[in-house]
C-alpha cells in the first residue's frame, strides 16, 4: 500500500467574481502532520473543504488514496466523507443530547458496525485520550479541552485515512492547545493516517512536519 494519502493538483474554485483556489497542489503521506496557514480569506477553509468532500473544487483533481474524489456524485462524496475521513472543528460540533460515548460511537453506527466492536473501539479509544471517565457525560458537563478530546477520538474511531482540523485549538486556552496539538500528533502517528491542520497557531506549526503558507489562493510558501 502506498504511503501517498492525498494528492492535490490544480486545484481551482470560484465564488461568484471571486476565485478563491488558483491552482493549488499539495501531497500528504501516511503518518504525516501538515500545517495550513495563512491570513484569513486566504483560501484555506475552501481547499479543506474541497479536500474532504464538503464542496466540489472547479477543475484540477483530489486523490484520495490514489482515488480521484472529484467526480464522485453527491451520494458518493457523502460515503467517502462517512468511511474515509475525519474532520475535527474549532467549535468541537458534538451532538448535545448524545453523551460522550454516545458521541463517539455516533460514526459507527453509521456504518454498521456491530455492536461489540463499536464498544471496543470507543472504550479503547476514550482511555487513549484520557476520558474513559467521562463516558456518561453530555458536553453540557465537559470543558472546552475535554469536549476537544471528545471530538478528536469521534473523528479517529472508524480509522480513516485522512484526518483534517479547522483551528482545533482556536478555542482553547495555551495549556489545552498544547496538550491537544501533542495528542493530535501521537495519535496520528498511531492510526498511520495522515492530518492536515489549518492553523493560525505557531505553535501548531511547530508540531507538524511541515507547513504550506496560503495567499490569495495559491501557495505561497513550503517549509519543512
Amino acid at each position: 500500500m502506498s504511503d501517498l494519502i492525498l494528492e492535490c493538483r490544480s486545484v481551482r474554485k470560484r465564488y461568484a467574481h471571486s476565485e478563491v483556489l488558483r491552482g493549488v497542489s499539495l501531497s500528504l503521506h501516511r503518518g504525516e502532520c501538515l500545517a495550513l496557514t495563512g491570513p484569513s480569506g486566504c483560501g484555506k477553509t475552501t481547499l479543506l473543504n474541497c479536500l474532504g468532500g464538503v464542496d466540489r473544487a472547479d477543475s484540477g483533481e483530489i486523490l484520495l488514496q490514489g482515488e480521484p474524489i472529484t467526480s464522485l456524485s453527491n451520494d458518493g462524496l457523502a460515503t467517502l466523507r462517512r468511511e474515509k475521513i475525519g474532520t475535527i472543528f474549532q467549535f468541537f460540533h458534538l451532538l448535545p443530547t448524545l453523551n460522550v460515548s454516545e458521541n463517539v460511537e455516533f460514526p459507527l453506527q453509521l456504518l454498521g458496525v456491530p455492536k461489540s466492536e463499536r464498544m471496543e473501539r470507543v472504550t479503547s479509544l476514550l482511555k487513549r485520550v484520557g476520558l474513559e471517565h467521562r463516558t456518561g457525560a453530555h458536553p453540557s458537563q465537559l470543558s472546552g479541552g475535554e469536549m476537544q478530546r471528545v471530538a478528536i477520538a469521534r473523528a479517529l474511531v472508524h480509522h480513516p485515512p485522512l484526518l483534517l482540523a479547522d483551528e482545533p485549538t482556536g478555542n482553547l486556552d495555551s495549556t489545552n492547545g498544547s496538550n491537544i496539538l501533542a495528542l493530535l500528533k501521537d495519535l496520528t502517528r498511531e492510526s498511520h493516517c495522515a492530518l492536515l491542520m489549518v492553523t493560525h497557531s505557531a505553535e501548531a506549526t511547530r508540531v507538524c512536519d511541515r507547513t504550506i503558507r496560503m495567499r490569495d489562493g495559491l501557495i505561497e510558501e513550503a517549509s519543512a
